[in-house]
């Protein structure tokens, strides 16, 4: 038996307007600074565990799934995928 999962839509806020999902991706190793360009719009937090925090906003499912694509690109493994709410991105 397999199971179906629906998709997941940007969510909207009270006036109906599609909000940005904000994600932590976290992988084994440090990142050095080439490789920015190509995550733009993240954050990079070198982690004192030898880990790599990216961090920021992703405009939809599809964006997300680009961002793995070069996370698995990278050879880098990959440790967790965290969707955080806007507050806590802030922080």
């Amino acid at each position: 038996m397999s199971e179906q999962h629906a998709p997941t839509a940007p969510t909207q806020d009270q006036a109906g307007h599609h909000q940005q999902s904000f994600y932590e991706i976290r992988v084994e190793g440090h990142l050095d600074g080439r490789w920015r360009t190509r995550f733009a719009g993240l954050t990079f937090l070198l982690e004192e565990s030898g880990n790599t925090l990216l961090a920021g906003p992703v405009v939809d499912q599809a964006a997300l799934h680009g961002l793995l694509r070069k996370v698995r690109d990278l050879g880098m493994p990959l440790i967790s995928v965290t969707r955080i709410s806007p507050v806590q991105a802030e922080a």
